[in-house]
């Protein structure tokens, strides 16, 4: 790719966009692509039918598009961070190839925000009440509150991998599969409750190729990553509206979704003394930081209980 010259006018940073989209579509996953595609088309929009040159990127205009986000799409203060995360990424990538000065990164001088997310997990009594909840045996939200149980005993498996479980994956003791999101290896042994709860899904005539949660058809062919990612989506969508119907049937008065099962195990296992990297690895995170916020939440739970003494 031409390099920038002094002298010469800048280049047009939403070109090198739409560049960056072709290059990802060869190599990022399909959530990666997702995600950037979303970004770049609020850049877009934002813009008009102007162009956005590289000497554009300024602080004042990141100042200016983080309004539009928070004003014009409702942003939160994390989704603007993430947007903010990715464009920084593209333009590191445009400084790569000398399109963009390295010194005139407005990232330098740019100050990112976060904001603290709580997280929502089930206590042991509200995950009973969902376990014990009386649904129609077979039914689509019967075997939604299945995967999701199952998930907060067995290491909180994310839902595009509980999905894609096939009874191969099984050895009778283990689940052994490779996660979707990141690649890596799952290995769970799967405690007596969610043995009971493949007990009820196993099939008349054995089959290794059989998913063992039946949402996903066994006959179909999901070779195609992308279709494969629009399926893994809508079912996740679909299991979420069945999870809150059954929240307020169980009445637990929380906002239940998938994710909130990894919550559910990660604090269910530290307060029963397993140990932080043993919870880690079971979960498949890459960095112990992440584990010990669900560390941070148990001793918080811990300092609370204490206060009976104060009473």
């Amino acid at each position: 790719m031409k390099k920038a010259v002094v002298g010469e006018a800048s280049p047009s940073f939403l070109k090198f966009l739409d560049r960056f989209i072709v290059a990802q579509e060869k190599k990022a996953k399909i959530g990666t692509q997702n995600a950037v595609k979303a970004v770049i088309a609020k850049i877009k929009e934002y813009v008009g039918t102007n162009d956005l040159l590289f000497d554009d990127l300024s602080v004042s205009w990141l100042k200016g598009y983080e309004t539009y986000m928070r004003k014009h799409f409702k942003n939160s203060t994390n989704t603007v961070h993430a947007n903010f995360k990715v464009i920084r990424r593209i333009l590191n990538d445009a400084i790569n190839e000398d399109l963009f000065p390295f010194e005139k990164n407005p990232f330098h001088r740019f100050k990112m925000k976060t904001e603290k997310t709580h997280i929502e997990y089930m206590t042991d009594t509200e995950l009973k009440a969902i376990e014990a909840l009386q649904l129609t045996a077979g039914s689509k939200m019967d075997i939604h509150r299945d995967m999701y149980v199952f998930a907060a005993y067995a290491g909180g498996i994310r839902i595009s991998d509980i999905l894609q479980m096939r009874w191969k994956n099984f050895d009778g003791e283990k689940i052994n599969m490779q996660a979707q999101k990141t690649g890596g290896v799952i290995s769970v042994k799967v405690p007596k409750a969610g043995l009971v709860i493949m007990e009820k899904y196993k099939p008349q005539e054995p089959n290794d190729e059989y998913f063992i949660f039946p949402v996903l058809n066994n006959d179909a062919d999901y070779s195609d990553p992308k279709f494969l990612h629009r399926i893994l989506s809508s079912s996740a969508t679909y299991t979420n509206k069945d999870l809150k119907k059954i929240a307020e049937a169980a009445k637990v008065n929380k906002r239940l979704h998938f994710h909130t099962s990894r919550h559910t195990f990660a604090t269910s296992a530290l307060r029963k003394g397993m140990r932080l990297e043993y919870a880690s690895k079971l979960m498949g995170h890459s960095d112990l930081r992440t584990t010990q916020i669900y560390a941070k939440i148990v001793n918080e739970e811990l300092d609370k209980a204490m206060e009976i003494f104060n009473e």
